[in-house]
């Protein structure tokens, strides 16, 4: 018996846990209003594993979003990557290569989007002051802020639990560092809900009115880092303009013609 969805074109993402997709909402109801008839689905998986069945499963599915904590490790199971996957190390976008005959599925393509996302919002928050940024956290997302910032002339400086030639630890973070870097994003999951009573073990007594923190997380709007940031003075920003523009850039990677 020929179900519903064999008619409609899936979209869909995959990550761990999904407590609160605001993927599977946005594009649901831009569909409805736009009259697409394509249907976006939460794939929960915990186990990447399991990403080749659900593609069995699911005939007619077109394109994945990719969400933690597999941004970079679903790259060996894709069949290519653009420039800006292959620079960074990490993929959010999937795109599906069928062949227009007969609809057998053909490539698994990488994509990044985030940089896109935070590379658009940079161009309306950037001062000329801002020319170092400090980026919390060293996976997929800071990744692609990283690569944003560098397309935009700005120095990086990673900070991470863990050291190593490229990063800081939290403990070595002096108010002399903080006063050079007036922009410090949160890269990292600490903040989003359900766990929203954790943040980044950041020095947030140097910041002062010359600081942006911008937060990636949307959820809770408010996060504990931008709390804490703007105690101390520091304007603040969270991640919902970039989810949406990364959201856009998405739709349409899977929907233009060719690569």
């Amino acid at each position: 018996m020929e179900s519903p969805l064999d008619k409609k074109i899936i979209y869909g993402l995959i990550g761990y846990p999904l407590v609160h997709s605001f993927s599977h909402d946005f594009f649901n109801q831009k569909f409805i209003a736009e009259d697409i008839n394509a249907l976006y689905i939460n794939f929960e998986i915990e186990d990447l594993g399991l990403l080749m069945e659900v593609i069995a499963e699911y005939p007619n599915l077109n394109g994945l979003n990719v969400t933690a904590p597999f941004k970079e490790a679903v790259i060996p199971y894709l069949d290519s990557l653009d420039n800006d996957a292959q620079e960074i190390g990490a993929v959010n976008v999937i795109k599906f290569i069928r062949d227009p005959k007969s609809g057998d599925l053909v490539e698994l393509r990488g994509y990044n989007s985030d940089v896109v996302g935070f590379g658009k919002t940079l161009e309306s928050i950037l001062t000329p002051q801002m020319t170092k940024a400090m980026v919390l956290g060293t996976g997929g997302a800071a990744k692609a802020v990283r690569a944003a910032l560098l397309k935009h002339g700005v120095e990086v400086q990673l900070v991470s639990r863990r050291k190593s030639e490229q990063t800081l630890v939290y403990e070595e973070i002096t108010r002399a560092m903080v006063a050079n870097y007036q922009l410090i994003v949160n890269a990292t999951p600490l903040g989003k809900y359900p766990e929203d009573d954790k943040c980044p073990d950041f020095p947030y007594r140097f910041l002062t009115r010359e600081h942006l923190c911008y937060d990636l997380i949307y959820n809770p709007e408010e996060t504990l880092f931008m709390k804490n940031s703007a105690r101390y003075g520091a304007k603040t920003k969270n991640g919902i303009e970039m989810l949406l523009l990364q959201a856009f850039d998405s739709y349409d990677i899977w929907t233009r013609e060719g690569l």
